[in-house]
């Protein structure tokens, strides 16, 4: 709902603020006053191109900014939030300027926006039916909304399910299509790991065992030196054929002194002390008898301990720094490989679903092609029926339903048709040329899907082109309709309409400061029986309309 309009500079409009109602705003006035000026100034605010031509003569640009109520709108609120804005209070402040170089400014509570974004908040906000193309009905797209929603819960139901299984479709699709996209590649991959765990597995690694195979390479490499010191060093302490025996010595040493210390038993100590050593040294001879005997001169061992360490090294480059991390690299290609596998168990089954699901989606498509053909028929009747209320008894209105390829709306390419005259073949309600037939078609279908549709703003431009008598005044009772469902801007020139507002704008030009201007303001009771007058009778209505005016006002305040 548009709450409040500031209008700068814009074609003969030097300055003008409008506080709107939220019921049926009604902006009358000569012919010329100005008053599409307003609709004008308020698609370009709503994001429609313009250029600087609009700009008033002598300033620098056009500036237009509404205060929209966007609170009753889901999908305004939707695109605010995903451009990171807030509604303060359910409103939010848009602002639009044309420079004279032709640059053009957006802003959106302040802050810079796209017109690209400006459209997607507003269009599903406000709904402008005339001369103009800001106008979201005369989009197939928002057509088969229309349809849909008139047709009720049924219809919705079974397309909210077409939608459901068209995107879990799409989505298996998606996964169907990555997975063969990358069938060589996981060919390759699963030879690779499996190239991988072999070479790795055969090597059967142990923690640590390049740092006990160096000890055996060093050990093997200084066999003959090993072999040398450690006879030499048994030789001196352990071979009793030597005359420098350590342990003979020993022996000796240990004899003498138990044959004194029996004299002396300060000797006892010591005699004890030399046992113990000579007991030590011959447990070290034994053992260096043993080590100099197992001592291995293999120079095959010695080559096999240095191939070894060089395939433990070669797989540390590849796979690791320690044998541990090789082993772990192992065991991850394993579950690698495992998954690999699974991947193509997964496409089997993927293949399999989307068979199941694609029968399942076209047997619902089908249901709701059905559903669409009757309440499309039904629709049509209730259209053409609003129609001849409204003074187009000869108007053709068609639903138009196509087959197309299945998306997550079904398999219906729905399009309203129409023709204004007999023999005119219908076509697109977009290529309709005249405001006031654009008008009265749009009248006529918010009427009858007025219970579904939930723009909160709509605007009517010469919807009473051509018109009167008692077309006019049905055409006042379904704006009037509307109006307690959602807020109606209409310009008209029609007192059987006027009298329905429930705030009435006078728009008149006048000339201040030798140039042209426009002025808007809100009209009191009497100045509305002016007007109204004025309407019926010309420039001097006669006393009769004048009481015709009022009567007109009282029926209106009868009727609410």
């Amino acid at each position: 709902m548009i709450e409040h309009l500031h209008i700068e500079d814009y074609a003969v409009i030097d300055k003008l603020d409008l506080e709107l109602g939220d019921g049926l705003n009604i902006l009358t006035g000569e012919t010329g006053a100005g008053k599409s000026v307003i609709v004008d100034a308020i698609n370009m605010v709503l994001g429609e191109r313009v250029d600087s031509e609009v700009i008033r003569t002598g300033a620098d640009k056009a500036v237009v900014e509404a205060v929209l109520l966007v609170d009753r709108s889901p999908l305004a609120l939707k695109a605010l939030e995903a451009a990171g804005l807030e509604a303060e209070d359910g409103r939010i402040i848009i602002c639009r300027e044309i420079h004279k170089s032709g640059r053009s400014q957006c802003r959106i509570n302040g802050r810079a926006a796209t017109i690209a974004l400006l459209k997607e908040i507003t269009d599903s906000l406000v709904d402008i039916h005339g001369q103009h193309e800001h106008q979201s009905i005369l989009r197939p797209e928002s057509q088969i909304e229309i349809l849909d929603n008139w047709c009720g819960d049924e219809v919705l139901s079974l397309r909210a399910e077409v939608g459901e299984k068209f995107a879990i479709l799409r989505r298996l699709k998606d996964e169907l299509r990555q997975l063969k996209s990358e069938e060589q590649e996981r060919a390759r991959n699963i030879d690779i790991y499996r190239f991988q765990i072999d070479e790795i597995e055969k090597a059967a690694l142990s923690p640590g065992e390049e740092e006990e195979l160096l000890a055996d390479k060093i050990r093997l490499a200084n066999a003959e030196r090993l072999h040398s010191m450690t006879s030499l060093a048994y030789e001196a302490i352990g071979n009793r054929s030597s005359e420098c025996c350590a342990l003979d010595k020993l022996g000796e040493a240990v004899a003498a002194l138990e044959g004194i210390s029996e004299v002396d038993s300060n000797l006892q100590p010591l005699v004890e002390s030399l046992q113990n050593a000579l007991y030590q040294v011959e447990d070290i001879a034994r053992e260096l008898r043993s080590y100099r005997d197992s001592i291995e001169f293999n120079p095959a061992r010695l080559e096999a301990i240095q191939e070894r360490i060089d395939l433990i090294r070669a797989l540390k480059r590849k796979y690791g720094d320690t044998e541990q991390a090789v082993i772990d690299y192992a065991q991850q290609l394993k579950s690698k490989l495992e998954l690999l596998a699974n991947s193509e168990e997964r496409s089997k089954e993927l293949v399999a679903e989307i068979e199941r699901l694609e029968s399942e989606l076209t047997q619902k498509a089908k249901a709701l092609s059905d559903l669409h053909k009757k309440g499309g028929e039904k629709f049509t009747k209730a259209i053409v029926s609003e129609l001849v209320e409204l003074g187009m008894p000869n108007a053709v209105f068609q639903v138009s339903q196509e087959r197309k390829e299945i998306d997550s709306l079904g398999i219906d390419k729905i399009e309203f048709l129409f023709s204004a005259n007999t023999g005119e073949p219908p076509k697109p309600l977009v290529k309709i040329a005249s405001g006031g037939e654009i008008s009265r078609v749009m009248l006529a279908i918010k009427s009858v899907s007025a219970t579904a549709d939930r723009t909160p703003t709509l605007i009517f431009d010469e919807i009473d082109v051509g018109i009167g008598g008692r077309t006019a005044e049905v055409i006042g009772q379904k704006l009037d309709t509307l109006a307690s469902k959602s807020q109606v801007i209409c310009i008209t020139h029609l007192p059987q309409i006027a009298c329905r507002a429930g705030k009435h704008f006078g728009i008149e030009k006048e000339v201040s400061g030798g140039r042209t201007v426009v002025r808007v303001r809100p009209l009191t009771y009497e100045e509305r029986v002016a007007e109204l007058s004025r309407m019926l009778g010309g420039a001097s209505p006669s006393p009769t309309a004048i009481q015709h005016a009022r009567e007109m006002l009282a029926m209106k305040s009868t009727d609410t």
